[in-house]
């Protein structure tokens, strides 16, 4: 077999997660799914997929959110006085895959999952064509509470890694799935003017275990700090800086948000 359609082989079965990576460096915007409402949020994928995103973080709206700073605690506070539900963000995911196929994942805690019913949970992101979950208060240890699930229905099981993680760092890399969430800085999420984590030294612990793609996130804000990211890792992550315009503007969100998804988009690409 040629070396061509053997790289045409390992694209046809390579997740879409991989291939947003294997096609440069990725730009991963977050949003809570509802904030200021579904409608509104829809438009935003759609927005942001055309700005440029690789893969978008759908939130999904919890009252105990325990990784998450002050701009996102209040997005899923808005996000439930408007009766935000799963089942109303599986229908409007649905809605999106008529028009789009980014790829997306959700980023939820693990009490949501097991009230909603983890079969059940998985089921309908594999029906909504969902790439992946993200759950970052489920400890590595516990993984098996729903990877199995996530396994049934073809759904990546993101790990996060933090500077904390040390020794663990290797054991989680090596079983990880889809790309590994290094996360920045100690804390919640939120704004940072600084990063000083040496995200070098992780994404080469990451790599030393098992060839898989690195995303930075928490802290991360600006088009300047997007770039040295991305010099350093595969891919970058934002959220509350995205929430925030979400607050700021309102329903009039859409295009803030997507001139600043295509402005650091850009900046990571250069």
């Amino acid at each position: 077999m040629s070396q061509l359609l053997r790289d045409i082989e390992e694209l046809i079965f390579m997740s879409r997660i991989k291939q947003i990576f294997a096609n440069g460096k990725a730009f991963i915007p977050f949003v809570t799914a509802g904030d200021p409402n579904l409608e509104i949020t829809e438009q935003l994928v759609l927005a942001m997929a055309e700005a440029g995103a690789d893969l978008i973080e759908l939130g999904v709206p919890f009252s105990d959110p325990v990784s998450e700073g002050l701009a996102i605690q209040k997005a899923d506070e808005r996000a439930l006085l408007a009766g935000t539900t799963a089942d109303k963000i599986f229908d409007m995911v649905k809605r999106i895959r008529k028009t789009t196929d980014v790829p997306l994942a959700f980023m939820t805690y693990i009490n949501p999952i097991f009230v909603y019913g983890a079969d059940k949970f998985l089921s309908n992101c594999k029906e909504c064509n969902m790439d992946a979950v993200i759950v970052p208060d489920l400890p590595f240890e516990e993984k098996d509470e729903i990877l199995p699930y996530c396994e049934k229905y073809g759904i990546d099981l993101i790990s996060l890694i933090a500077p904390t993680s040390k020794e663990r760092i290797s054991m989680i890399a090596s079983q990880a799935q889809g790309f590994v969430y290094c996360v920045s800085s100690m804390g919640v999420t939120g704004v940072r003017n600084e990063i000083t984590t040496d995200i070098t030294q992780m994404v080469s612990l990451v790599k030393a275990a098992q060839d898989i793609p690195c995303a930075i996130g928490f802290g991360i804000s600006t088009p300047e700090q997007a770039k040295e990211m991305a010099q350093k890792a595969d891919g970058v992550i934002v959220g509350s800086a995205i929430v925030e315009i979400v607050a700021q503007y309102g329903e009039n969100c859409v295009k803030p948000v997507r001139d600043y998804v295509f402005a650091m988009k850009q900046a990571i690409s250069q």
